[in-house]
C-alpha cells in the first residue's frame, strides 16, 4: 500500500485508466507527459501492447489517494461534442503551466453509473459514490510539476453531471463550449462518423432530455435525422445550462464560431478564467503554431477553420432541409416547454 500511495504523490505517471464498476475495481496505467500530450483520448485508446497495467480493488486504492494526501483541484471543459474543446484542451496544454487531460475513461463511467437504472451497490449509496467521485477527481488532479494546473476535458455525455462537478467543495472554474443549433447540425451532417455516433446516442439523450424537462409526450419525439439531431443539440445544452446556472462566474460560455471569428480574443479570456499567467506573445505563438491548421484527434491531418467552413456550407446545401426541420422541430418544443426555451435562450443566437 505505502508503495502505490508513494507513486500516486510522487507524479501522475500511475494513470486511473478505468473504474470497473461492477467489480470495484481501479485499473491503472503509466503513462508519461507525452503520452498525455499525444492522447486525444485518455480511454481504450491509449492502451499499447507495452502499455504497464495493474489492477486493483477500489478499498486498496482508495487507501493509497487518502496516504498520499492529494488533493481536489482541477479545472474542467465541458461541452456538447463537436465543438473544438479538443482543440482548446491542446492549445492549453501547449502552457508549460497546464497539463490537459483529454476524456478520461473514469468520469464517463462515473456520469454512466449516475444515471444508469442498473444496480450497481455503491453507486446507490450517496457516500460512496462521493467518496469514488473525490477519489478519482483527486487522482486526475495531480501534474508533472508543482505549478501546473491539470485542466480536465471530458467527454460530452459528462456535462450531465457538470452542475454537480462544479458544485463541489474545491471550486472548480470550467469552461463551456457549445454552437448554435443551425451550426451544430450542419457540423454533425458534415461527418459521415458524426451522424452514425449520434444515432447511436440518440435513445439515450432522448431519456436524459427528459429527465431534464420532464416527461414529453411521444407525438413530440423527434421523427428524421433533422430532428434526432436537434434533440441531440438540446440534451447536451441542457447540461450545460444547467452548469452555468449553478457555478454562476466559474463558468465561461465559449461559442466555438466565435472562437474562430477571434481566437485570440478568447484564448487570452480562457486563460484569463482558469488563472493561467500568458502573455500576447505568447497566445499570438500558439495561434500561428501547427495546433490552429490541424485536425485536433488526428493532428497528422491538416484542418483549419476556412476548411470547417466549407465543410459546413456543404451540409448547410446537401442537407438544408433536414437541418430546418430540425430547428422547426426545436422551436416548435421551447414554445411549449420553459427547460428547453432557456436552453435555447443560453446559446445567445436564434435557431432560425
Amino acid at each position: 500500500m505505502d508503495k502505490l500511495a508513494d507513486s500516486l504523490r510522487r507524479s501522475p505517471e500511475l494513470f486511473p485508466h478505468a473504474l470497473d464498476a461492477v467489480g470495484d475495481t481501479m485499473k491503472f496505467v503509466r503513462l508519461q507527459r507525452t503520452d498525455y500530450d499525444a492522447a486525444s483520448f485518455l480511454d481504450e485508446r491509449v492502451l499499447t501492447p507495452r502499455t504497464g497495467i495493474s489492477i486493483v480493488p477500489w478499498a486498496d486504492a482508495a487507501q493509497a489517494i487518502a496516504a498520499a494526501g492529494l488533493e481536489e483541484r482541477c479545472h474542467f471543459i465541458f461541452h456538447i461534442g463537436h465543438v473544438g474543446s479538443t482543440l482548446l484542451s491542446r492549445l492549453l496544454g501547449a502552457v508549460p503551466s497546464v497539463l490537459s487531460v483529454r476524456e478520461p475513461l473514469v468520469l464517463r463511467t462515473l456520469s454512466q453509473v449516475r444515471g444508469s437504472t442498473a444496480r450497481v451497490p455503491w453507486a446507490e449509496d450517496g457516500h460512496a459514490f462521493e467518496a469514488h467521485l473525490c477519489g478519482c477527481l483527486k487522482l486526475l488532479s495531480r501534474t508533472f510539476e508543482a505549478p501546473q494546473m491539470a485542466i480536465v476535458k471530458a467527454t460530452s455525455f459528462v456535462s450531465e453531471m457538470a452542475a454537480e462537478l462544479l458544485s463541489r467543495r474545491s471550486s472548480p472554474k470550467a469552461v463551456l463550449m457549445y454552437v448554435s443549433a443551425e451550426s451544430y447540425l450542419a457540423t454533425v451532417f458534415g461527418g459521415p462518423n458524426s451522424r452514425r455516433e449520434a444515432a447511436l446516442l440518440a435513445p439515450s439523450r432522448w431519456q436524459r432530455l427528459q429527465r431534464r424537462v420532464g416527461a414529453l409526450p411521444s407525438t413530440t419525439a423527434p421523427v428524421g435525422e433533422g430532428e434526432t439531431l436537434a434533440m441531440s443539440w438540446a440534451c447536451e445544452m441542457a447540461g450545460l445550462t444547467a452548469a452555468a446556472g449553478m457555478a454562476g462566474e466559474r463558468a465561461l460560455r465559449l461559442d466555438f464560431d466565435r472562437f474562430l471569428a477571434e481566437p485570440a480574443r478568447w484564448l487570452g479570456a480562457v486563460c484569463r478564467h482558469v488563472d493561467l499567467q500568458t502573455s500576447a506573445a505568447e497566445l499570438d505563438a500558439l495561434l500561428a503554431g501547427p495546433l490552429m491548421r490541424s485536425y485536433s484527434k488526428g493532428l497528422e491531418h491538416a484542418y483549419d477553420a476556412s476548411l470547417r467552413t466549407d465543410v459546413l456550407n456543404h451540409a448547410r446545401h446537401v442537407h438544408g432541409l433536414e437541418i430546418r426541420r430540425g430547428l422547426r422541430w426545436l422551436d416548435r418544443l421551447a414554445a411549449g416547454h420553459a427547460a428547453l426555451g432557456g436552453v435555447l435562450a443560453f446559446a445567445g443566437s436564434p435557431t432560425t
